[in-house]
């Protein structure tokens, strides 16, 4: 989930039921909107665990463990096999001193071929067995299955590894990130039952409703994460993802929805809804603190009130002198983030994630403005 885009991801849930079809443990009842923050290895200096805002969250993702083919683990965390397990310890052990859960990521980007091998019928006991004696060992509370793509062929062995994983471990939080709907394809009219299959099994599902746009045919230049307000050239928004997760059948305290700390640097355009642009830059490089600190200015700054958007634009391209040069930046700010919140609340959802906690971090400021976004998702979700 490096570039977490179109995949799975989940996070919470307290009680649990059997369920009298197979005497599977399944996933049940909830406790307030969930903040799940991404905490990640690789990015382990930019947000060192003693300063994390844990207020702020309701469970802590910490990534990431790779699932092998054989059904083994690599526990380097994207920093290395000794000194990733300590600082995931470490975060670990914080999370929970502050009443915050903890799940660990697996997977992600370009592991495809360690998910198939390690959730097949050969190898699944055994990954299973290696995934329980993992929770024990660094105290996770659950798993986030990213497994990228998922493809309808793979549906099978990942319904049983979530019940061999449910049966394995009673009480167990699993999580799940799903892809956000194209909305010329994906909407309420077109449901796919395969997520309303898995939803008893998972306590959240949460759209990665980030990264939403970029310069694909038949597409204009739009907003990463918008609210609304999508159209057939910009055919993406939280409020057309929402309703075909819906349809699907997946409840609505189960479905979460996403916020990234980051955002999507464009030139040859000047905002939303023009043509032949290039989106240059986005995840890591363009963090909000980055964004903040290099390309923000008020005189670039609007906010279009009905995609609940914020953007900088300019003809003339921006950005600091060792970063991509910009015309067009889409990005989330306090006000776009209680836009979610809202939409959240005012449709019962469940919570929302954020890819990443560590790229919302400022050290160009201080005080509580370091933490600024976090505690805008912290106002907006958990009032």
């Amino acid at each position: 989930m490096l570039l977490l885009r179109a995949v799975l991801l989940i996070v919470l849930g307290v009680g649990l039921r059997i369920a009298a079809a197979g005497e599977f443990i399944f996933a049940d009842n909830f406790d307030g909107a969930w903040i799940s923050g991404y905490y990640v290895g690789y990015q382990k200096d930019l947000y060192p665990v003693a300063n994390v805002d844990f207020a702020a969250l309701t469970h802590l993702v910490v990534g990431r463990v790779v699932p092998n083919a054989d059904g083994s683990l690599t526990t380097t965390f994207d920093i290395d096999a000794v000194n990733g397990p300590v600082w995931a310890k470490q975060a670990t052990a914080a999370a929970h001193a502050h009443g915050v859960k903890a799940i660990v990521m697996l997977g992600g980007a370009g592991e495809y071929a360690g998910w198939v091998g390690a959730a097949s019928g050969t190898h699944r006991a055994t990954f299973v067995a290696n995934l329980v004696q993992l929770a024990h060992d660094y105290a996770f509370d659950g798993f986030d299955l990213d497994w990228e793509p998922l493809n309808v062929s793979d549906e099978p062995d990942f319904i049983a590894l979530a019940q061999a994983l449910r049966a394995a471990k009673p009480g167990v939080l699993l999580t799940v990130p799903v892809g956000w709907a194209n909305a010329n394809f994906q909407n309420a009219n077109s449901p796919d039952p395969f997520y309303g299959t898995i939803a008893p099994l998972f306590d959240q599902i949460n759209i990665m409703s980030y990264g939403m746009a970029g310069p694909w045919g038949g597409w204009q230049s739009w907003y990463s994460s918008a609210v609304s307000a999508a159209s057939g050239n910009t055919p993406s928004s939280i409020d057309t993802s929402v309703p075909f997760y819906l349809a699907s059948g997946v409840p609505a305290q189960r479905l979460g929805v996403g916020i990234g700390f980051y955002g999507m640097c464009w030139t040859g355009v000047t905002g939303a809804h023009q043509t032949g642009g290039s989106e240059i830059a986005d995840d890591n490089t363009m963090s909000y603190a980055n964004i903040m600190s290099g390309y923000y200015s008020a005189a670039r700054y609007q906010y279009d009130g009905a995609a609940q958007a914020p953007w900088l634009g300019s003809s003339t391209a921006f950005g600091p002198a060792a970063g991509p040069k910009c015309n067009f930046v889409s990005y989330e700010d306090p006000a776009s983030v209680a836009a979610k919140g809202s939409y959240v609340l005012a449709n019962r959802l469940g919570g929302t994630i954020i890819w990443t906690i560590a790229q919302g971090h400022r050290t160009d400021v201080s005080g509580p403005a370091q933490d600024a976004l976090l505690e805008a998702v912290r106002a907006a979700f958990r009032p």
